[in-house]
């Protein structure tokens, strides 16, 4: 964008504070707190109203506002600081020229920033947090996936609490996004061929940090009005139109990074929906006249793939017809027939044949990974049915433990005191364990002062959302305030699959009315999630849940937040005093959203499922029964709930309430809160992550020992 274009787009800025709208181009302001203060100061009113968007907020900012911020001594020196911290960042930018070794990372949604909503859930955040730290780690990767202009849709509860989905396109002006260009310059549109017409995309980009992220978008002439659709919502159920995506995304992606000039050493799918990449790459080997065989190795040997997808049911796959109906003019250029084409990815299970996405991704790669061990585990029996003759534990997917953006995580209240109390500059290292023994030196009174500070905080965020709430349904309740500031709160938030059974703790009411109104050792829960649209077992979850909070004798108790985002999650992973995670073992292949909370010092209570398997060490938060499962669902639902209710009742309640010394500190409840901060924060960290992915995945394939 030129200097023209943003004097017209934009409010008139000093210039002593011009470079404002060069950081809101680059989501490096996202996870650094001083770096949204910047503009947050300017008007604190405005920068809520447009929900921390500094793209709009420099649009909406009124003259004035910027001329006192100009003129401002101490705003002067902050910005100047920040400024600082970011040119000093930026200027050690991995190199992605085209003899670099660039890695590729394909996902079909990232979660990087609530004011940019092109993620749905847990994958996205995933996706977000693996290319804030490759920006941090400098890593030399790109990100490839889609603009959505209509993102994922926006949730709201009506008068009985039933899930609204609503869409609204956002601006492009309303991004940081700008085209991406080739190295002469130019803007860049690939096109792929769908079931006999071309769709168009223009590739956008994002600057994330030292990574680029590249969008594509195919609201753009020359498609018509239903293909310029076709990229504008995330996770659309029609499997017509998921396909079509799914094949912009691989095929498309592949041809927008070579338009771009780059040309990875690594190809790496977030989960199957980027599958098709592996087949353009075969394309681009069949025009070199490379024999089918060593095609496929090649392509095997330059290719990553990590599943998220516990059940084959999970995993995105295409009727033998849909597939032929689309591919048929593009199986010839892979040397193939009909039949070896969809013998890629379509086998027989005692199941209709399908074209499995997850299937195909597996056949076209030689490193494979789940995202928890106990995933990795459920994983290899999964797909066992594609390595004939191979035991489950000769199946060659491993695993490797996602793990969160410490920083876009942590609460800036925490951070203060990690600085003080852990070695300088531990947050670029904060994979490594034996930094964070100094937590262990926090006084009591400090830690339990932050985490009541950061309860009250989120209570107040509570509140504000349930008072707009009740304004747009144009009603005033019966009850007020909403939750309790020195209640043990219990917080659960996570998308609304039955299988994550959000309701488990609801079934004994007595026992739950028993501990949300005890008199002298109050509990409260806030809930928050979103079902998919298509989802009506979710969505009735959803409203069973709100019912409840409704009821007289609870009212106020029992919070549901509606529009489930990234700063919702943001609040209730500093806020809330317990994790509750109540999924159906083994059906969590990792989540992260407990991990994010034990790093700000929140105990998890959670089934010994995904990650928690690997971290719970029985003085670290609470398990939920083992490793037992009864086939029968109902008696393991309400096993499972009666050990909740004995592990709130006898353990936990009496923890946070009655051990306490003179001063009001529970001096037991810290210290489980500083062995889940010592156990957590460094196994299960991006940064770990990340080098697991460079040590196991990455680096062999670069230095060709793949």
């Amino acid at each position: 964008m030129t200097q023209l274009e943003l004097d017209i787009f934009y409010t008139p800025m000093p210039d002593r504070i011009v470079r404002l709208r060069e950081l809101a181009y680059n989501l490096w302001w996202s996870w650094h707190p001083e770096a949204q203060e910047l503009y947050r100061q300017i008007d604190p009113d405005l920068w809520e109203l447009v929900y921390h968007n500094p793209v709009v907020f420099l649009r909406e900012v009124r003259e004035q506002r910027l001329d006192q911020a100009a003129g401002n001594p101490t705003y002067l020196q902050q910005f100047d600081a920040v400024l600082a911290q970011f040119d000093a960042y930026m200027q050690l930018m991995p190199t992605l020229s085209p003899d670099s070794r660039v890695i590729a990372y394909f996902s079909a949604e990232f979660g990087l920033h609530e004011s940019l909503p092109i993620y749905s859930g847990g994958l996205g955040i995933l996706a977000g947090d693996h290319v804030k730290t490759a920006s941090d780690m400098q890593v030399p990767l790109v990100a490839m996936g889609f603009l959505y202009p209509q993102g994922y849709f926006r949730q709201q509860l009506d008068h009985n609490g039933m899930q609204i989905a609503a869409y609204q396109k956002i601006p492009l002006v309303n991004l940081p996004v700008l085209p991406a260009r080739t190295p002469a310059g130019k803007e860049v549109v690939i096109n792929v061929e769908l079931a006999g017409r071309l769709i168009y995309a223009k590739i956008y980009r994002i600057q994330v940090g030292r990574t680029p992220l590249f969008l594509m978008d195919t609201d753009i002439h020359p498609n018509n009005k239903r293909d310029r659709e076709l990229s504008a919502r995330l996770y659309v159920g029609n499997q017509e139109l998921r396909l079509a995506q799914e094949m912009m995304l691989g095929i498309g992606g592949v041809r927008a990074l070579r338009n771009l000039g780059i040309n990875p050493a690594v190809w790496h799918m977030n989960e199957g929906h980027a599958a098709f990449l592996g087949l353009e790459l075969l394309r681009e080997l069949a025009a070199q006249k490379v024999p089918l065989e060593q095609a496929m190795q090649q392509i095997r040997a330059s290719t990553v793939f990590t599943t998220h997808t516990p059940a084959h049911a999970a995993a995105d796959a295409f009727a033998p017809e849909l597939m032929k109906q689309f591919f048929w003019r593009y199986w010839p250029q892979l040397n193939m027939g009909p039949d070896e084409f969809m013998n890629l990815a379509c086998k027989e299970l005692n199941l209709e044949p399908t074209f499995s996405m997850t299937a195909l991704a597996l056949n076209l790669s030689n490193r494979c990974n789940g995202v928890s061990k106990l995933h990795g585990h459920v994983a290899r029996g999964l797909w066992q049915w594609m390595y004939p003759g191979k035991r489950r534990d000769e199946v060659p997917i491993s695993f490797i433990t996602n793990g969160v953006h410490s920083i876009s995580w942590l609460a800036p209240e925490l951070r203060q005191i990690y600085n003080a109390y852990l070695v300088p500059e531990w947050d670029k290292q904060i994979n490594t364990p034996e930094i964070w023994q100094g937590v262990y030196d926090i006084p009591n009174d400090v830690l339990w002062s932050v985490r009541r500070r950061l309860r009250q905080h989120l209570i107040a965020f509570v509140r504000n959302r349930e008072r707009q709430r009740w304004q747009r349904l144009g009603h005033t309740p019966d009850y007020w305030p909403v939750l309790h500031e020195d209640a043990l709160t219990v917080g659960f938030a996570r998308r609304f699959a039955s299988y994550k059974r959000a309701t488990l703790i609801l079934r004994d009411l007595d026992r739950l009315k028993a501990l949300l109104t005890d008199p002298g050792r109050p509990v409260q829960i806030i809930f928050a999630g979103k079902a998919q649209p298509a989802d009506d077992i979710g969505k009735h979850l959803i409203q069973k849940i709100y019912q409840l909070s409704q009821q007289p004798e609870i009212a106020g108790r029992i919070v549901f937040l509606e529009e489930y985002d990234i700063a919702i999650g943001r609040e209730m992973v500093r806020g809330v005093d317990i994790w509750l995670n109540t999924p159906r073992r083994p059906f969590e292949a990792s989540g992260t959203s407990g991990q994010k909370a034990s790093l700000n010092g929140i105990p998890n209570l959670s089934v010994l499922d995904g990650w928690w398997a690997e971290a719970y060490n029985g003085q670290n938060g609470w398990a939920i029964g083992g490793e037992q499962q009864f086939d029968d669902q109902e008696e393991q639902d309400w096993h499972d709930a009666q050990l909740l209710y004995n592990i709130l009742e006898q353990e936990v309640v009496p923890l946070f309430y009655d051990q306490r010394d003179a001063a009001g500190v529970p001096g037991q409840w810290i210290d489980i809160c500083k062995e889940a901060i010592v156990t957590i924060a460094p196994q299960f960290s991006s940064q770990r992550m990340l080098t697991d992915y460079l040590e196991q995945s990455y680096d062999p394939i670069i230095t060709g020992n793949a």
